[in-house]
């Protein structure tokens, strides 16, 4: 698992290098195609996907990204292992040049995610997690990344970490706050009174809660199991958990539909 992670985080620093090439340049706000859910894809996109195969080609372990979402669950139902890849999570947040945007590398194992790395490039923060290994959050990540897990840890923060507010904290979506959500979040306030909201992008709202800087993440609109996979690995190893938002089962990932149900982060 410690060799597993150590490459999954340097294929997402590496594709974040390439992304910020693309951020930085005259490309930034180019895009691709306009894909069915409405979400446009960019040339960051593409590249950083070719970055991340790159770094995870050698592992025996198929890759499934947005890019290869047709593959058949026939085939896909006989993997006891694979990646689960989101190049570049937040294309919108991308595109708004907020830099609320990230690179997020999952692996998946018998339905469940066992390791996650997210990481955010304009920030240079990464959130990395693996069963036995437990999650961590390191600032300053391409500058301390010597390609040695064990180093790493020793310059990253255990989480969750102290919570600094006694405030109840909802996290909540920049760019897909439902009416469902908010009347979520009208519920939260009746039962907690004074609470604080927190809008931000991607698989950041998760991070949140893993970290503890938030108590909870309530997300009734779609997402695709590539947006929360390393997310949801994270959290757990932090004691978390994203839970269906009626059955309170957690989240279970290779689907024959690849949508997630409503969740809850907590």
């Amino acid at each position: 698992m410690q060799h597993l992670l150590t490459l999954a985080i340097q294929a997402a620093i590496q594709a974040g290098n390439t992304i910020l090439s693309v951020y930085d340049g005259p490309e930034a706000t180019r895009i691709v195609l306009q894909k069915e859910n409405d979400t446009p894809l960019t040339i960051a996109d593409q590249k950083a996907h070719a970055a991340i195969c790159g770094e995870l080609r050698n592992t025996p372990y198929p890759l499934l990204s947005e890019e290869g979402k047709d593959i058949p669950f026939t085939e896909r139902s006989a993997w006891k292992r694979f990646w689960m890849v989101d190049p570049l999570d937040g294309t919108k947040e991308f595109l708004k040049r907020n830099g609320q945007f990230t690179v997020n590398i999952a692996l998946i194992e018998d339905a469940i995610p066992v390791l996650g790395v997210i990481y955010q490039p304009t920030e240079d923060l990464l959130y990395y997690a693996a069963q036995g290994i437990g999650a961590c959050k390191c600032t300053a990540a391409r500058r301390k990344w010597k390609n040695s897990l064990p180093l790493l840890i020793g310059e990253s923060v255990k989480l969750p970490v102290e919570r600094k507010t006694s405030a109840y904290t909802i996290v909540a979506s920049r760019s897909h706050l439902s009416d469902e959500t908010q009347k979520f979040i009208e519920k939260l306030r009746n039962e907690h009174g004074k609470i604080e909201t927190v809008s931000v992008g991607s698989s950041l709202k998760i991070c949140m809660v893993a970290e503890g800087s938030a108590d909870i993440y309530p997300r009734f609109a779609p997402t695709m199991e590539w947006d929360t996979a390393a997310g949801d690995a994270i959290a757990r190893c932090a004691g978390k958990h994203i839970l269906h938002s009626e059955t309170a089962e957690p989240l279970r990932y290779n689907k024959p539909n690849l949508l997630n149900d409503w969740f809850i982060v907590k």
